[in-house]
């Protein structure tokens, strides 16, 4: 007589050894994984975290990632959930715990493969997709211009035939990836060809746009540096090819076309909300520049519940802009409407969506609302 042997539960296998990925494994004792997330290379910023967990099914696994609290933003973490994708296309919440410095969230595994992620991924090879696509589509034009101490290109696309320069760059922080999605919703709505919305736009502007400014960061799972350590955001006022080609050759590229509108698309740790950063205290402010920074804000609030302007950061005084910061910068420089925008890691709160929180899609239609409120002020930039 027979029997059906017992099956023996799989091990657990913990890696991040992929494009995006980030994560150390501390120990693995049973169903209890402790992890801690690896600073940026020569930096001691941290808080972008993306592994794979193999073995994991029909196991309740119990995730604790140890330095959480002596990442770059412990504020981050309070309320926040963890990303979690069987397909890596759908990414969904899991509640997490945050105590004594230490981030907790569960699992329990329906399939053997799951992976988790501090915000959905979008990779270097998801962006070499996307520029492969655009760059094929009617009316779009290539350009490489630069690249990084990696090697790794600097990719602008440019379409439109008008007179204004609109400049669109995203991730010099590459652990805000929410900012990439930002700039696929963008430049699926400017090659829309049936779009009214559009077709105003590119009839009065030339778009330029940079989805991924810190390809290195990226692709070594970095939150907010370079391959050596840089904050590229910290770099416009004096850009190098030993630090920071990355923004040297875009800033370069905004002198040869000029900037009469600029955003700079980001994601914020802390702030459950979407919102725009300003230029105040640039030394060339004008009260009748600012007011166009902050009808964009009122506009965008109304068309989009995604968005408001109560929450955000605080005005640098009158003279005291850090011109290291590329808006603050491009402001300065070019006297353009310039402007930061900010996503949230959590979820806007005002529209709170509890399966996903603030998502790939919901950024994607953001970048919609704001070329729409772009297209209702043109005429005045």
């Amino acid at each position: 007589m027979s029997s059906t042997p017992t099956p023996i539960p799989a091990s657990i296998a913990i890696n991040a050894a992929f494009d995006g990925g980030n994560i150390k494994i501390v120990a693995i004792d049973g169903d209890r994984i402790d992890l801690e997330i690896v600073r940026d290379h020569q930096s001691d910023f941290y808080q972008w975290f993306y592994f794979r967990v193999a073995g994991a099914k029909g196991r309740k696994l119990s995730f604790r990632i140890l330095n959480a609290g002596d990442s770059a933003y412990p504020l981050g973490w309070p309320d926040y959930k963890a990303r979690v994708s069987t397909d890596r296309e759908t990414w969904r919440q899991t509640p997490a715990r945050y105590a004594g410095g230490v981030l907790e969230f569960d699992w329990t595994g329906e399939t053997d493969l799951v992976w988790f992620a501090y915000f959905a991924p979008y990779t270097m090879e998801q962006h070499d997709a996307l520029i492969a696509r655009m760059a094929l589509k009617p009316g779009m034009t290539h350009r490489q211009l630069g690249t990084t101490i990696d090697g790794r290109a600097i990719d602008c696309l440019t379409i439109g035939r008008g007179p204004k320069q609109a400049w669109l760059y995203a991730r010099q922080h590459p652990g805000e990836s929410m900012a990439e999605w930002w700039m696929e919703g963008a430049l699926e709505r400017l090659t829309d060809t049936t779009d009214p919305v559009t077709a105003e736009l590119l009839s009065k502007a030339t778009f330029h746009v940079v989805p991924n400014m810190n390809p290195d960061g990226t692709f070594r799972g970095h939150l907010r540096t370079n391959a050596v350590g840089v904050n590229l955001n910290r770099e416009w006022h004096e850009p190098s090819l030993e630090r920071s080609p990355e923004v040297l050759c875009v800033r370069n590229a905004m002198d040869a076309s000029g900037v009469d509108f600029a955003m700079d698309v980001h994601g914020d740790e802390a702030i459950a909300a979407n919102f725009i950063a300003g230029f105040e205290g640039i030394p060339s402010w004008t009260d009748a520049l600012g007011e166009k920074f902050y009808d964009f804000g009122r506009r965008l609030a109304v068309n989009t519940p995604d968005f408001q302007t109560e929450l955000g950061y605080g005005k640098a005084a009158p003279g005291h802009a850090n011109l290291s910061m590329s808006t603050n910068q491009v402001a300065e420089r070019f006297g353009a409407l310039s402007m930061t925008l900010e996503m949230p890691f959590k979820d806007h709160d005002a529209n709170a969506d509890v399966e996903f929180g603030w998502s790939a899609e919901r950024s994607k239609k953001l970048a919609h609302s704001c070329l729409e409120v772009l297209a209702e002020v043109i005429d005045t930039l």
